[in-house]
This record gives C-alpha cells, sequence and structure tokens, in this order.
C-alpha cells in the first residue's frame, strides 16, 4: 500500500527524522552516453571497514535511477561547510547541473567535485529495495580527505554548520 505524500502521518514521520543532522553529499556518476550526472543525497553512511563498504539511498521516483543502478563506478563527494551553493545546484531540477562547474575525473572518469571535504570513488556492490527508496551499497576504491575543512550539515529542513 503507498501512502501519499501528503498524509500528515508521513510528515510527521519526514519531520521527526530531520532532528538528525546529516552531512551533505553530492553523488556523481556518468550516464552511458558519457554525460556526468549527479545529485544531492543526505543518506549516506559507512557499512564495514573490511571491506569497505558505504551506503546511501535515492527515491525511487527519480529518472536518474537507471542511470545510478546502471553505473559500474559513482563518486560520493562529502561537501564542505563553504558548498551550499553546490548543494542547492545539484538539488535543482537543472537539466545541466556541471555547466560552468570545474571536476576532475577519478576511476573510469566519474566525476570528483573540487573543494569537498572529502570524496569516495566507489564500485557498485549491491543494490536493494528499501520501501520507497532504492539503497545503494558501494565499496570503496579510492578516497580522499581535507582535514583542514569542516563539513555541511542539513538538520531541521536547514542547512547548518559545525561550530
Amino acid at each position: 500500500m503507498t501512502v501519499p505524500k501528503n498524509d500528515p502521518a508521513v510528515r510527521a514521520f519526514r519531520d521527526t527524522l530531520s532532528m538528525f543532522p546529516t552531512g551533505v553529499t553530492v553523488i556523481t556518476a556518468r550516464a552511458p552516453s558519457g554525460e556526468p550526472i549527479g545529485l544531492t543525497v543526505s543518506s549516506f553512511n559507512s557499512v564495514s571497514l573490511t571491506p569497505p563498504l558505504v551506503v546511501w539511498s535515492l527515491s525511487g521516483h527519480l529518472p536518474s535511477v537507471p542511470i545510478f543502478e546502471n553505473a559500474e563506478v559513482y563518486a560520493i563527494n562529502i561537501l564542505a561547510d563553504d558548498q551550499q551553493d553546490i548543494s542547492q545546484r545539484f538539488a535543482s531540477r537543472g537539466d545541466d547541473k556541471f555547466a560552468g562547474l570545474a571536476f576532475t575525473e577519478g576511476l573510469d572518469g566519474v566525476p570528483v567535485l573540487p573543494g569537498c571535504c572529502a570524496s569516495f570513488q566507489c564500485r557498485q556492490y549491491a543494490r536493494h529495495p528499501g520501501g520507497d527508496h532504492v539503497i545503494f551499497i558501494g565499496e570503496v576504491v579510492r578516497f580522499e580527505r581535507d582535514v583542514a575543512k569542516k563539513p555541511l550539515l542539513f538538520q531541521g529542513g536547514a542547512y547548518q554548520r559545525l561550530a
């Protein structure tokens, strides 16, 4: 049974979940055409150290789901606290989110965003249905971090910063 998004119980559940602060990431990959794609995701976490696995999820209704399901490689870019504009760009429904944006090419040409506090380049490891989302588990092949940068956070429906 599908619960309508305007259901007050669904809204209350979402608002309660928003009390947990999360980091803000942009997941990037290459479409079959070679075009870079990306979107803002806050559902990211570690799974395992050996092997190095991470997890993130994507709303199943988004048109980019098949692209990410078929991407052999993707990058998880953990945004720094000065990258709110990047979060907004990749959360929008605009066509070319990479227009005018510099990035480097990682493993198999996956786009890696500059200025992030950390990034993970992953190979597909597993996917699972998860209610109205698809759960992706990636095996980390490469990673890097900038210890001088602090992460951008999201909590209570707004961007936050570490003190």
